[in-house]
């Protein structure tokens, strides 16, 4: 038989439900989950997933008498990991216990957070669309990685950036682009993903534990962030009938692309010209007659499988089709290559400038933002094009 287990009152502390605690104090007060079960007239196994429910999440957050760690650490941190030293007792002697942020307690922030804020959103009135508009054709407008929250200093990267640049060069960009793309039927704003700079309360990136270097706090990059968005979407219903948007996940903001999806559902319910297309995949596409337009961020795929991908999921329109876009992020970079099927993959610059980071690698790019207009029979017609000296030149 193995070692009985260790359990306290302090395990109490980390019970959810009544039910919990009652398993988990009768079982402490008769020393075993039998007796416990036999007292309580209830199956053991009932009593041993219970315990074990509770022991799981005391450990997770720093204490488990049985593994000799009596040293909880306090929410949004959970252990990562401990190094006992014993001495010849067999008795601990000095413990180093390794913390972390909870990915599940940032993202239930983040959850209660977008949940608040829709629940005061009030749904956008519906207005007439505009007269005159063109059906044959589609306007795509293209955001590549934004950094809505990043931070750069002109001494150390040759120019400054932060929240209040970022909504200006974005917001008048749309307007100097929709003001020259033609009255459209259907207008789409591609945010090809890193609409934000970061998403979590570290500064980092998700995967990598990157720090970034950052504007402010994660609350007030969400408010001007949201604002962005929403004035764009309305200066482009004041030209297309219909205005569709698509939110990427980024590397930079996989889980507050979603967040952005549920905010504008919520805010566009009742506006049937304005579509956001939600679905919480990694890839997106649209079908405009014979073109067919994929969307992704770039930071999982390489660009050559782009186009057998596309005619793997969306086998009929690719069949369908002869005009074929893949939009990507994610590099920065201007470039567009023609690939077998035919496919285009286009990578989309950035209006941002590079961080301390990137541009300490030497990662340069142009800045700018697009307009491409597409009919729905003969594919590309119209590319324009709003560069930071254009935004400067006339903005300022």
């Amino acid at each position: 038989m193995g070692a009985p287990l260790k359990l306290d009152e302090k395990l109490l502390d980390y019970c959810v439900s009544d039910q919990e605690r009652t398993y988990l104090k009768a079982t402490i007060e008769h020393g075993a989950m039998n007796a416990a079960a036999k007292a309580l007239g209830v199956n053991s196994g009932t009593i041993r997933q219970a315990v074990d429910r509770v022991r799981y999440r005391a450990a997770k957050m720093g204490y488990a008498p049985d593994a000799d760690m009596t040293r909880p650490t306090t929410g949004p941190f959970v252990v990562k990991g401990t190094s006992t030293l014993y001495g010849e007792d067999g008795q601990p002697k000095i413990q180093w216990v390794k913390t972390a942020l909870d990915k599940e307690a940032q993202l239930e922030i983040m959850r209660q957070a977008v949940e608040a804020i829709c629940a005061d959103v009030k749904p956008t009135k519906t207005m007439p669309p505009p007269p005159d508009v063109n059906g044959q054709l589609l306007s795509v407008y293209p955001w590549g990685d934004p950094q809505v929250g990043m931070y750069a200093w002109a001494e150390e990267v040759g120019e400054n950036f932060d929240l209040a640049i970022a909504e200006a060069d974005m917001c008048n960009a749309v307007d100097y682009l929709v003001e020259r793309s033609p009255p459209s039927k259907r207008g789409v704003l591609v945010n090809l993903g890193d609409f934000f700079h970061y998403t979590n309360m570290a500064g980092s990136t998700e995967k990598s534990g990157h720090i970034l270097d950052r504007d402010s706090r994660t609350a007030k990059m969400i408010d001007v962030g949201v604002r962005i968005l929403k004035r764009c979407i309305e200066r482009m219903r004041e030209k297309h009938e219909v205005v569709e948007v698509i939110n990427a996940p980024g590397n930079h903001d996989e889980t507050f692309a979603h967040f952005l999806n549920v905010m504008f559902r919520t805010l566009y319910e009742n506006e049937p010209r304005v579509v956001i297309h939600d679905a919480p995949t990694t890839r997106h596409y649209l079908r405009h007659g014979k073109c067919l337009i994929g969307v992704v961020h770039g930071h999982q795929t390489k660009d050559r499988d782009l186009p057998g991908i596309m005619a793997a999921e969306r086998p009929e329109d690719w069949g369908q089709t002869k005009h074929r876009t893949f939009f990507r992020g994610h590099h920065h970079h201007d470039n567009r290559v023609e690939y077998t099927g035919p496919c285009f993959v286009e990578q989309v610059r950035t209006l941002a400038p590079g961080d301390s980071y990137s541009v300490g690698g030497g990662w340069l790019s142009g800045r700018d933002m697009k307009c491409i207009v597409m009919h729905e029979e003969y594919g590309e017609q119209m590319r324009l094009t709003c560069g930071i000296d254009v935004l400067r030149r006339e903005y300022e």
